[in-house]
């Protein structure tokens, strides 16, 4: 069953005019941006003072910094919104509770996004934020032989596709985290028949791929969709979570198990009576509370020896 919470949260995010609905696509896209913005502080409440918290540029990527220490591991994370939407600002209550909790600190990575900037521009983001803290995360107070990255939904397969990139490179990550990732370009799993009524439909899922990625021919290479790789071993130990009342519910579950069939350490968590968007929303949902703890557990577990 739905839980109540996620039908209240809902409830708080502005619904686009007859205007915007009747404008040009990319009208409408900048009203989707506009009213998750203008939800956020309502969806996930007031910050949490931390010692640090500090914006930068990673070699020409704004990032946010936050740290509750000197010389800890750190989590580069990917923001949600289809590749279209979010922010550092979406995901900032998020990334302040995991860096409080976790004793990691969290860089948070203000990718380019689509359609102004299509694939591969977040991925190539990611990977200069990655190169940036290598080479200067030490100035900034943290442990650059320590480095984990994650992200919810479309930033989950930004993560995903650098951490593999990264093993291929022969410098790998330590651990990444999966929230609800967008893998499938196809949508094709049974999820999208069977819970395309509950925030997130396959005609929304399909119109992201294709903003995303606007040539058909790349979109089932290994760097558009993670569960085409043919070798995952190697691959960072890896914490998935998905929701019950999620349309991308059956992809992530999926890319789980091929992790573990790949010999990967896997935990995977479903979070029951939630639905697509649910983690960044802690002052509305109490899963979401529980989630972003299990993701500081996990990291402090994995990262901070």
């Amino acid at each position: 069953m739905l839980h109540p919470q996620v039908t209240a949260a809902a409830q708080l995010r502005r619904r686009p005019s007859s205007e915007e609905l009747s404008a040009d696509p990319y009208q409408r896209l900048l009203g989707v941006r506009a009213a998750m913005e203008e939800s956020n502080e309502a969806e996930t409440g007031p910050a949490l003072p931390l010692p640090v918290v500090a914006d930068f540029d990673a070699d020409g990527v704004p990032c946010r910094l936050y740290a509750t220490r000197v010389g800890g591991p750190v989590l580069v994370y990917l923001h949600g919104g289809g590749w279209c939407y979010g922010s550092i600002e979406t995901v900032d209550r998020f990334c302040r509770r995991v860096a409080e909790r976790s004793g990691c600190a969290v860089v948070s990575v203000g990718y380019r996004l689509a359609p102004e900037h299509v694939f591969p521009a977040a991925v190539d983001d990611a990977e200069t934020v990655l190169r940036y803290l290598r080479k200067s995360g030490t100035e900034l107070g943290l442990d650059p032989a320590r480095i984990a990255i994650g992200g919810d939904s479309a930033g989950g397969q930004i993560a995903t596709v650098t951490a593999r990139r990264q093993r291929d490179a022969v410098t790998p990550l330590d651990y990444q985290v999966l929230i609800y990732p967008a893998l499938d370009p196809l949508t094709s799993s049974e999820s999208y028949d069977e819970l395309g009524e509950y925030g997130l439909d396959r005609a929304s899922m399909r119109l992201a791929w294709e903003t995303f990625v606007p040539d058909p021919m790349l979109r089932l290479t290994p760097d558009v969709a993670p569960l085409a790789v043919a070798d995952l071993s190697g691959m960072p130990p890896t914490l998935v979570i998905t929701a019950e009342y999620d349309a991308l519910r059956d992809e992530g579950a999926d890319y789980a198990d091929a992790l573990i069939a790949a010999g990967v350490p896997v935990v995977h968590t479903r979070y029951m009576g939630v639905n697509h968007g649910f983690a960044r929303k802690l002052a509305t949902i109490d899963a979401a509370r529980a989630a972003a703890d299990q993701v500081a557990s996990a990291l402090r577990s994995a990262l901070t020896f």
